[in-house]
């Protein structure tokens, strides 16, 4: 309909104006009526897509065209073109939230490197030792809902720059802890502490890219988890050995967290949320969050699949170093420097992480153009191999060490393919008001049964070996061969051995190297289990996605037909300019000059 028509008033030959036709009127509010019936059908649709979960993917859109008397206008949503283009601050954005990720895992994987040494300095058991992780990662699950509802609806630039500086204090202070207690207490700030920026900063990235794109930047933020547990063990280790105590391994990463902050405050652009996939959406109220969330079946079943993963991942990282020099020294029979082992397992994980984590988005981007599902089924095949190949390297670990480093590798190499994939998945089967939201639960649930409890659990069953074995030992079992090696159980009780250079203690390695390898066999039939979640979220991916873009979709179609109506408002109530006949009003004046000279 031409703007023009509207209200126009045309002169007639005396020079006074009239209205044109009522119909030109009527054909205003006929307008009107068909914009807002879009607009209820869209409204009907997208609150059922978003809430309900609709099913009705295939059903044939409506647009409005000219010939329904609906104008259509054009769209100020960015072009795929427009949002592959970023700025020079959204790469510096992106590359500094990858740089803070990484010194996150440092910080968790620290103490990992120095856990001997803790445990002699407080005399601890191994179940203690572990509650130093599950303690860190229960404050960290349990507060990571409350800040991704918080991100979805505040500065999420603000939450991370608080949240960094909080736990770098903690941090800081936990390293002059006196007893166990102030220790476990710092390690629970921590935790709070890396909530706020693990929620939120996910979420900035995918506003700043959407696509292959995004997941070429989740390449780059998800490989600090294996690089930053490798470097927190080395760092640990190394800082320790440096300066003769294990509190210099806890005051590296608070100096670099205060570098962050000042990033985060000064170079760290916030976009808008779902600025890259031009969705304009709103917040909604937590409790549709929450219904959202627990009938996207992808959702649940990804969150499954990462869960069963965190709980072996969080296993052998906590243990794996001790597991590995106890097997070394079953073997040699001797004492075993803990800090190169600890070296040793964390550059072998940074590498694995590095080749892992790029091999699973390589591959989900690769495949999902022929595929849909191809992220779910990388993940699940990928824990699928992975199983066996820890069993086995938990049944050498008491041979020669160099089969038990390659055999783990190829292991950490495929559990490291799962993070960026399932990153991606969260990301992109949730809608982007809700993303937050989401990250927040997905950590709370990951983390609660996952590498939360891991640590504790496998010290506890380490510490139920360890006495059964040790009961044992003392009913004068004679000796036996072990993969070639003599096992001589004592009958002493076993404990850390805290009075020579290293925890290892001769007369009771082997119930040590026992016990621990019992524990991380349950870790196995855990992996497997892994697999059988992302099987089943690869069955509901296309759809949940498809959701995803129809809902924003639809959301900017209804603010495209808002405002058409206000356009229409304003000009329908725009007073009417007189349109004068010029020729007309020129041979009246030239009149009335000619009548005054006469």
């Amino acid at each position: 309909m031409d703007s023009t028509n509207v209200n126009e008033q045309v002169p007639v030959q005396n020079g006074s104006y009239q209205t044109q036709p009522e119909e030109t009127q009527n054909s205003i509010v006929d307008s009107h009526q068909k914009t807002d019936s879009y607009k209820q059908s869209l409204s009907s649709s997208s609150s059922t897509s978003l809430v309900a979960g609709d099913s009705s993917l295939d059903s044939t859109k409506q647009k409005p065209s000219d010939d329904s008397g609906t104008p259509s206008i054009s769209c100020s949503t960015k072009t795929s073109d427009e949002v592959k283009k970023m700025s020079t601050r959204q790469y510096a954005t992106v590359i500094i939230l990858c740089y803070v990720n990484l010194l996150k895992y440092i910080d968790r994987f620290t103490i990992a490197g120095i856990l001997p040494e803790v445990q002699c300095a407080f005399g601890i058991s191994d179940a203690q030792g572990g509650l130093l992780s599950t303690a860190f990662i229960a404050s960290y699950m349990i507060f990571s809902p409350i800040f991704g509802y918080l991100g979805d609806r505040f500065s999420r630039r603000i939450i991370m720059g608080v949240g960094i500086t909080f736990w770098g204090v903690s941090n800081l202070a936990g390293s002059f802890s006196e007893t166990y207690g102030l220790l476990l207490t710092s390690r629970i700030l921590v935790g709070i502490g890396e909530s706020m920026f693990s929620t939120v900063s996910p979420t900035i990235i995918s506003d700043v890219c959407k696509g292959d794109v995004r997941s070429k930047f989740l390449i780059l933020y998800y490989i600090a988890v294996p690089v930053g547990s490798g470097l927190g063990f080395i760092v640990g280790a190394a800082m320790a050995s440096a300066f003769g105590s294990w509190q210099w391994g806890l005051r590296v990463t608070p100096v670099l967290g205060f570098v962050a902050v000042l990033l985060i405050v000064f170079v760290v652009q916030e976009p808008p949320r779902g600025e890259a996939e031009g969705s304009k959406l709103s917040a909604t109220s937590y409790w549709d969050d929450l219904k959202y969330l627990g009938k996207n079946k992808t959702y649940i079943f990804a969150t499954a699949g990462g869960t069963l993963t965190s709980f072996v991942a969080g296993a052998m990282a906590w243990w794996g170093p001790k597991f590995i020099a106890l097997g070394q020294a079953t073997t040699k029979g001797e004492d075993v420097s803990y800090a190169k082992v600890s070296s040793i397992v964390g550059a072998e994980a940074a590498l694995a992480g590095i080749i892992g984590v790029a091999t699973g988005s390589l591959l989900g981007q690769k495949l999902r153009k022929r595929y849909p599902t191809a992220d779910p089924q990388v993940c699940a095949w990928s824990m699928l191999i992975a199983a066996p190949l820890f069993y086995w390297g938990c049944y050498v670990a008491a041979g020669p060490p160099i089969p038990t480093y390659v055999i783990l590798f190829f292991a950490q190499w495929l559990l490291n393919v799962n993070w960026a994939p399932v990153g991606d998945i969260l990301l992109y089967v949730v809608i982007p008001t809700r993303r937050a939201t989401a990250e927040g639960f997905f950590i709370l649930i990951s983390h609660a049964l996952g590498d939360a409890g891991s640590p504790y659990i496998t010290g506890l069953i380490s510490d139920s070996f360890k006495a059964s074995l040790t009961a044992a030992s003392e009913t004068k079992m004679p000796s036996y061969d072990y993969y070639g090696g003599a096992m001589m159980l004592d009958e002493s009780s076993a404990s850390n051995n805290c009075s020579g250079s290293s925890f290892i203690d001769p007369e009771t390695v082997d119930i040590d190297f026992l016990s621990l390898q019992y524990a991380f066999l349950i870790g196995t039939i855990i992996a497997e289990l892994s697999a059988v979640f992302f099987f089943a979220s690869a069955w509901y991916i296309v759809k949940d996605k498809a959701l995803v873009d129809k809902a924003v979709t639809e959301n900017n179609e209804m603010k495209r037909l808002e405002m058409t109506e206000q356009q229409m408002k304003f000009t329908a109530a725009k007073p009417a300019v007189p349109q004068m006949n010029l020729s007309t009003a020129f041979q009246e004046d030239a009149c009335d000059v000619l009548a005054r000279k006469t």
